[in-house]
């Protein structure tokens, strides 16, 4: 098929499976208010990991638009950890000595992806429309929280960032998935991207008590 037609459907795909995202739910219920610290503190974990994966990525990518568009993603997703640390600072929050946790399922398999219609479905197209939705189920959380202005942070600053990279993605994806086995590639990518995502967001979900936690 063509490659439009193959982005389309490989959009309706993953908006199946978005909704059962969107649909987790901990198995005892939803906990009382986790406190802002802890979810911001995902954030971090999350918005360093996915600017060291493009970071990684961007050498060993020959195609220049893909490259380009990598690089963008890098220097974005490192702004947003420096926005959500400043939030935290606003909140009296300490970030001295922060450390991500070792590297978890989803992002070592992302690296090992190692063509550019692979990276591109999985990060740009695929995880970046996970972490919009996640995003938006956060800010609806921090609203019943009354963190307003972490509400307008992701709302003004973050979730256009998101929203722009997985337009690039489906842009470039519309150009390289051209052939049969790019577009399997593709959509073996997307899938495995998001069955990962749901597996480990399950497990948080369960620990934290609540699946409004932000992503990336």
């Amino acid at each position: 098929m063509d490659s439009q037609t193959f982005v389309k459907e490989l959009e309706a795909s993953n908006q199946v499976q978005l909704a059962k995202l969107a649909g987790l739910e901990p198995s005892g219920g939803e906990a009382p208010d986790v406190e802002i610290k802890q979810l911001l503190q995902i954030a971090l974990v999350n918005e360093i990991n996915v600017s060291e994966l493009a970071a990684a990525w961007v050498p060993s990518t020959p195609e220049m638009d893909v490259k380009i568009a990598l690089a963008q993603q890098v220097g974005d997703e490192a702004t947003h950890f420096s926005l959500v640390e400043s939030r935290m600072h606003a909140l009296g929050i300490l970030t001295d000595g922060f450390q991500p946790p070792p590297g978890n399922p989803l992002f070592a398999y992302l690296k090992s992806l190692s063509t550019a219609v692979e990276r591109v479905a999985g990060d740009l197209f695929t995880l970046e429309s996970i972490a919009y939705q996640v995003n938006e189920q956060f800010m609806k959380y921090c609203e019943r929280l009354g963190e307003n202005d972490t509400v307008k942070l992701y709302q003004t600053r973050i979730q256009p960032d998101e929203l722009h990279h997985h337009h690039l993605g489906k842009a470039l994806l519309e150009k390289y998935a051209v052939t049969p086995e790019a577009q399997q590639q593709a959509r073996q990518a997307a899938a495995k991207t998001l069955e990962i995502a749901f597996e480990t967001r399950l497990l948080m979900t369960q620990k934290l008590g609540t699946a409004c936690f932000p992503g990336c």
